[in-house]
């Protein structure tokens, strides 16, 4: 475990004033348009969820966050039981599926993939910068790396592939007891279908160069409005935000994974390099915080496990944010207030 290294001394004079806000409640109207639910007998939480909620009426969309002490079992959820499109926070699921075969003697961490040509769409990507020639080999840990460390479209359609598809990813989480997270799409048809391209999918792969055509296609605010609306209809590669809490407690706890996997999916989500605006926005300098981040349209995600000082313990932060009128950084402003109301919180009332 890592423990934070920062003890800024504003902290207790930023925290006072923030359960300062905890003792004002919610006008009724403004709590009744949320699902705002409490776990725990600590009576503080009622108030905490409030701030939650008041602080995600600044990203104008849908919001849905679960905090979830992981020492204590107190926790809040807003929303939690909707499904929120997760963007590239699907990954997370993808890396326990590959794990388990990893654990299951099926995979190995320093195999070798082969990066075939036809895996090479022009997404987010370090591999497509790489592979002008055929013959490119990477491991199942260093594709690992890549997806959650920076995100890379590219290693997690070639991990979903190799981890049998999509459907087994969500066969694994129902095995594990996680129900509300679907996994439907590699990255390349999750992006396509967004983009206003709904027959592309798993099953009716694309060459390159069409793809190409899908992504350079002119678009009008209009058709990207309605490309928006249906993508954030859509069920496919959702999660509530209690379900996506649930995976995160299970990953910490080693419930689900042997110590060795877990400890490695925990150490590699340490290292992402995505989102210093978000959950980690404006923690303390120096606070640790194992996550991965997603963003689509009018979707901006992060999920995660923040530590907290001085023996505090740990907490499950799960802020997912749809269907939002707002710039990013404007939502991620929003992910990174919820995150620090939710820190505070747990740092001062102890249970």
């Amino acid at each position: 475990m890592r423990a934070s290294r920062c003890r800024p001394h504003w902290l207790l004079l930023w925290s006072l004033v923030v359960l300062g806000l905890f003792g004002c409640r919610l006008p009724l109207s403004d709590a009744a348009a949320q699902d705002i639910q409490v776990q725990g007998e600590d009576p503080g939480l009622a108030h905490l969820a409030g701030e939650v909620a008041r602080l995600a009426e600044q990203a104008q969309g849908r919001v849905g966050v679960a905090a979830y002490h992981l020492e204590t079992g107190r926790g809040v959820t807003l929303n939690g039981d909707e499904g929120f499109p997760m963007a590239s926070t699907y990954k997370v699921p993808i890396a326990v599926q590959i794990l388990s075969m990893v654990d299951r003697g099926e995979l190995g961490l320093y195999d070798l993939i082969e990066i075939d040509q036809s895996d090479v769409y022009t997404t987010s990507s370090a591999i497509s910068d790489l592979l002008d020639d055929p013959g490119l080999q990477i491991s199942v840990h260093n594709l690992l790396e890549l997806m959650l460390q920076i995100s890379d479209n590219i290693a997690t359609d070639v991990l979903m592939a190799t981890a049998d598809g999509s459907q087994a990813v969500t066969a694994r989480m129902h095995e594990v007891g996680v129900e509300g997270i679907r996994v439907d799409r590699p990255t390349w048809a999750l992006i396509a279908n967004w983009l206003g391209a709904p027959e592309v999918s798993e099953n009716n792969k694309i060459d390159p160069e069409d793809y190409e055509v899908v992504l350079r296609a002119p678009r009008t605010d209009a058709s990207t409005a309605a490309n928006n609306a249906n993508f954030n209809s859509d069920p496919r590669d959702t999660s509530t935000p209690a379900a996506m809490s649930t995976l995160l407690q299970q990953i910490w706890n080693r419930d689900i994974l042997s110590e060795e996997s877990s400890a490695l999916l925990i150490d590699i989500m340490y290292r992402c390099q995505t989102g210093e605006g978000r959950l980690k926005g404006v923690l303390p300098a120096g606070t640790e915080v194992a996550h991965k981040t997603g963003t689509i349209g009018q979707t901006t995600n992060d999920v995660g496990i923040i530590d907290l000082p001085d023996g505090a313990g740990h907490v499950v932060a799960v802020v997912y944010v749809k269907e939002s009128e707002v710039p990013i950084p404007e939502r991620e402003a929003v992910i990174a207030q919820i995150a620090r109301a939710i820190h505070d919180y747990f740092v001062f009332n102890r249970g």
